[in-house]
């Protein structure tokens, strides 16, 4: 995954709320579907830059990966209750499914690290390849699959013994996976413009296919539909059948896109674009409209979708002006206001 600042810039002006709403197919949809909001902001605080974000329904927590910090909220109260500290530069979290055990890719050590989701305490450290980013937990085999940004590889963890039972070269750099509970884990290759199918029994990719659009991030599956919903730089969201690799279109979205979800339940896919904008896309007409454009905050980029109670949690801060650009440095990110990281939620009242 791209950590939220990397990169460079923010284009344009924060897309109106309600330019899309001529989109929506019929005035009853409108009626069923009321337009999401800013209904809260928690402000966390702490220092650094943040990647990912995991929710877990049923304990009503928020992990939230903070440059060499897990913050854990409260979903229902926006408070922090616990942090997972001693980390070096971390991306993302996978939660088993048995509600015991999480796992942080911590791409500064090139490890996974795991963790007791009561106690916060880790309780061991897995070696990976090179700057294990995108993560993600495979219920069919039981195991964790960690996609090493800068190995080109996947490192695949056996949760019962905790050990490597494979490491899967790629045909590029990976970014965010998703997995369909049956076996198939897929995988956005960034470097290549397409997604890799990937056999968790086996341990080797089954399929490669092009996304139509540039350097996809982002990466949501519909389990039951066997669709696929992957973010891509130039405003578009690539929609792929995931069983036969066909595209089944490519609807706008907001710029700078980096994380994506989707709502069994609504049928709507989401995308959260650094920009300041969440786009929600109606996955439920061949058409694959945008809905909503809904403002949120610029560098509100990363998010994370809890279908139990509806709402997207997404993060940013507030930014001061950037460094001047060196020969080492040529795009530096913009500071952050001390003490401005704030989680912004989104849902229907």
């Amino acid at each position: 995954m791209r950590i939220c600042m990397r990169m460079g810039g923010f284009a344009g002006p924060v897309l109106a709320a309600c330019a899309a709403m001529a989109m929506i197919a019929g005035p009853a949809r409108i009626v069923a579907q009321q337009p999401y909001q800013v209904i809260d902001q928690w402000k966390i605080g702490g220092e650094g830059f943040w990647d990912y974000m995991t929710v877990d329904s049923a304990a009503h927590r928020l992990y939230i990966t903070h440059d060499r910090v897990v913050d854990v909220v409260d979903t229902d109260s926006g408070k922090v209750v616990g942090e997972i500290t001693g980390l070096y530069g971390i991306h993302g979290v996978a939660l088993d499914d048995s509600g015991t055990y999480g796992y942080i890719s911590d791409g500064g050590a090139n490890a996974v690290v795991v963790f007791d989701r009561k106690t916060l305490e880790k309780v061991a450290r897995i070696e990976a390849g090179k700057n294990p980013d995108g993560i993600v937990y495979e219920p069919s085999t039981k195991t964790v699959w960690a996609f090493n940004g800068r190995s080109d590889s996947a490192t695949v963890i056996d949760t019962v013994g905790r050990t490597v039972v494979a490491t899967i070269p790629l045909p590029g750099k990976p970014e965010f996976p998703a997995v369909d509970g049956q076996g198939n884990v897929y995988d956005n290759i960034e470097s290549k413009n397409e997604i890799v199918r990937l056999d968790a029994h086996a341990y080797k990719v089954t399929a490669e296919w092009p996304t139509g659009c540039d350097s996809p991030s982002g990466l949501t599956m519909d389990q039951a539909g066997h669709r696929l919903f992957s973010v891509c730089d130039g405003r578009k969201m690539s929609v792929i059948d995931a069983t036969t690799g066909k595209s089944l279109a490519l609807p706008p979205i907001g710029q700078e896109p980096d994380a994506a979800a989707f709502s069994p339940e609504k049928n709507l896919a989401f995308a959260s674009c650094g920009e300041g904008v969440l786009t929600v896309i109606d996955a439920s007409s061949p058409a694959y409209a945008a809905i909503e454009n809904l403002p949120t905050q610029r560098g509100a980029r990363t998010m994370a979708y809890d279908p139990a109670t509806d709402r997207a949690y997404l993060v940013t801060a507030d930014f001061g002006p950037a460094p001047a650009a060196t020969k080492e440095h040529p795009h530096p990110r913009p500071s952050i206001v001390p003490g401005s990281f704030t989680v912004i939620v989104v849902g229907r009242e």
